[in-house]
């Protein structure tokens, strides 16, 4: 890209550096015309506010009887945490959902046991199987795509799932919100379980998973609709804040900070604090602070200037480096071989992406028709 190609949006701090964007004639992105549909439909104030409170008692009244009405899965970060919070605020009675796959940095193992010690909820920790896994992670690496992650993300969306199932429970907690977060661009976040068969079966040595869960468009038709298991996001009805949030955390559940957005992990850590953009040029604080602009939480000029701001230290870059190639067992010519790879996409392999956009005209009916509540293909980067 040359430089008389370089465009950033006018309200937000998105740039041609992100593949699906585009402009107005007022320079305004994609993404903040998507923002403000989402905003429409997930409003807050007074009407938002009975939304939460109906979706709440729904959960209480199917809930009627059970050890828990609700899971929520939790990584030790402040919007999990957080809802956490607000359901014993709000008189739930949820199970706590950890996916451990071995990169668990010490701040959040104490951020979840602390808060789940605190607010007195049980906690259920799925343990990957690390050999397994390990493979996996590695073939993802191998595969050259932005979505090293995609198997933890995945994995812990089937384990909330099955839990789901075996406690007999309907609504699953999600800590997600678009006006904090932002919405992934397709080219930078997808996954679906084809996607991770494929690549596994290329570039692992076990070929096929045999311990590690996986999610079949087959297994998202029997969950949501067989087992009526809805994600019910309460972030999007809240003004919600992650500065105070953090704030009320530390003060009622002891919980600290942890330097970063995905670094209560210190694979994730790596992957969004120098794999993406080192290898891919992909940073995503540009999708997150985007949009905290459009939620009035940040204006554009700091956001420019806090981009530029390190916030991964070259230190521990190279002492996380040298612990993920020593846990993983892979040679340091291997991690080079990894980085100078030529980058490819997922569209580079079988996924389920062209059965979804086939699809998505009654996906998107059966949206708005309510059926899908909380749009749950959002939450495994399908986006439509």
């Amino acid at each position: 890209m040359t430089s008389s190609d370089y465009q950033i949006c006018s309200k937000c701090i998105c740039d041609t550096t992100i593949p699906d964007i585009f402009f107005d004639s007022d320079g305004v992105c994609n993404f903040c015309h998507e923002h403000n549909e989402r905003e429409n439909n997930s409003p807050l104030n007074v009407e938002g506010k009975a939304h939460l409170e109906k979706i709440i008692q729904n959960i209480k009244n199917k809930g009627n009887g059970k050890k828990y009405d609700c899971i929520i899965g939790v990584s030790g970060g402040t919007d999990s945490t957080y809802c956490l919070y607000l359901a014993k605020q709000w008189g739930l009675r949820p199970l706590a959902v950890h996916f451990d796959n071995g990169w668990n940095s010490e701040i959040s193992v104490r951020n979840i046991k602390n808060a789940t010690t605190k607010l007195d909820f049980d906690l259920d920790t799925w343990v990957a199987d690390w050999e397994e896994f390990k493979d996996l992670q590695i073939a993802f690496l191998r595969s050259s795509v932005p979505e090293a992650d995609m198997p933890t993300d995945i994995a812990y969306l089937s384990v909330l799932y099955k839990i789901a199932v075996k406690e007999n429970v309907k609504f699953i907690i999600n800590g997600s919100n678009f006006r904090t977060e932002g919405k992934q661009p397709s080219a930078w976040g997808y996954g679906d379980g084809k996607y991770i068969k494929s690549v596994y079966k290329q570039f692992g040595k076990g070929k096929k998973l045999q311990k590690i869960p996986n999610l079949s468009m087959a297994d998202l038709f029997y969950f949501h609709f067989i087992k009526q298991i809805q994600f019910i996001k309460p972030l999007y009805y809240m003004n919600y804040n992650k500065h105070e949030a953090m704030k009320v955390l530390e003060k009622e559940v002891g919980w600290q900070y942890y330097g970063g957005h995905h670094f209560e992990n210190v694979y994730t850590r790596f992957i969004h604090g120098y794999y993406l953009p080192k290898k891919f040029g992909i940073e995503k604080r540009i999708i997150e602070f985007s949009a905290l602009i459009r939620s009035n939480q940040l204006t554009r000029d700091d956001a420019l200037e806090k981009i530029k701001e390190v916030i991964y230290p070259k230190e521990l870059v190279v002492q996380d480096i040298q612990f993920i190639i020593n846990k993983l067992n892979i040679t340091n010519d291997e991690y080079q071989k990894i980085m100078k790879a030529p980058n490819r996409y997922f569209y580079d392999y079988k996924t389920n992406y062209p059965l979804i956009m086939k699809m998505r005209f009654f996906i998107n009916i059966a949206y708005k028709l309510k059926l899908y509540p909380d749009k749950i293909y959002g939450k495994i980067h399908i986006n439509i």
